[in-house]
């Protein structure tokens, strides 16, 4: 059944990157980032009460500096997504997968424990190798600073993850941490706007202002479902099938947008995809301990 849970969160992901391409065509990026946050707060807060999960924590610091991090990982995947094929921009995503293994081995050498690292490091290569190829059509096409952000999302969404884990690992209901995610979505929205301003509604077109709440709905799911599945799942089966989301953002990409991914590009996919699989399978066979990957 979690199995499930994580298919419909990756497809839930990948349709929220469907209408963040639609909409980012008149909203600016901290918009999206503050009305994501807005549906994802009203939501999540009525399934807390419907629950009868209290609102209050006893870790309101861990959870701001989770809702920090992921603030930088969500502003940054939402400018990727503006201005990258959508199948490249969920790939620089999932790039977290990587960066968590990097932390540990980095760690690991720090901590003189390398000895036995020599297989995960070999897939956080891999994963580099995939996130060469996967910047170099980007800079064919002059798009390389959105591919640089992109993949600043993905090294932030790295650290996110490693503060979800220490969460469930106190007990914190998971709807009350992805209701204070959102909680954290509004106010770093709300801070970028007072620097970019808000689109005249005289710019916004109707398509772009129908996937608004979307948006937000297939974001709040998908963090349920993958945050779901992570708590009661087997790690590495649940992390696996949370790369089907990069199948459909690449399904979505060539039969709604007509995306032009260079082969390279598509290489650098299928390199990143058994990197992160690969380390995922290392991280549980010798440090089950270690956070897993929630989006």
């Amino acid at each position: 059944m979690q199995a499930l849970w994580m298919i419909l969160g990756a497809f839930s992901f990948a349709t929220m990157g469907v209408g963040l391409k639609v909409a980012s065509g008149s909203f600016n990026t901290f918009e999206l980032v503050l009305y994501r946050g807005v549906v994802g707060v009203l939501v999540m807060g009525w399934v807390l009460r419907a629950h009868g999960t209290p609102f209050r924590t006893a870790v309101p610091l861990m959870h701001a500096w989770r809702s920090v991090v992921g603030g930088v990982s969500l502003v940054a995947w939402f400018y990727s997504i503006a201005h990258l094929p959508l199948a490249t921009a969920m790939t620089l995503n999932y790039t977290s997968g990587v960066w968590v293994s990097a932390f540990i081995l980095g760690g690991a050498l720090l901590y003189g424990k390398a000895q036995r690292q020599g297989p995960l490091m070999s897939t956080v290569l891999l994963g580099f190798g995939g996130v060469i190829l996967m910047l170099r059509p980007t800079i064919d096409q002059n798009q390389l600073f959105a591919g640089l952000i992109g993949l600043l999302s993905g090294v932030s969404a790295a650290l996110a993850y490693i503060q979800v884990t220490a969460l469930g690992k106190l007990g914190e209901p998971v709807e009350r941490t992805v209701f204070f995610f959102a909680l954290g979505g509004v106010l770093t929205g709300a801070v970028g706007l007072l620097f970019t301003g808000f689109t005249p509604w005289a710019h916004i077109t109707w398509q772009a202002a129908a996937w608004i709440v979307p948006i937000g709905l297939t974001a709040s799911l998908g963090q349920w479902c993958m945050t779901r599945a992570y708590s009661h799942g087997h790690t590495l089966v649940v992390a696996s099938l949370q790369y089907l989301g990069i199948v459909f953002a690449a399904l979505y990409s060539l039969l709604l947008f007509g995306d032009d991914i260079a082969l390279i590009g598509w290489l650098g996919m299928g390199l990143i995809v058994a990197s992160g699989v690969a380390a995922t399978f290392l991280r549980e066979r010798e440090l089950p301990d270690t956070p897993a990957e929630e989006h």
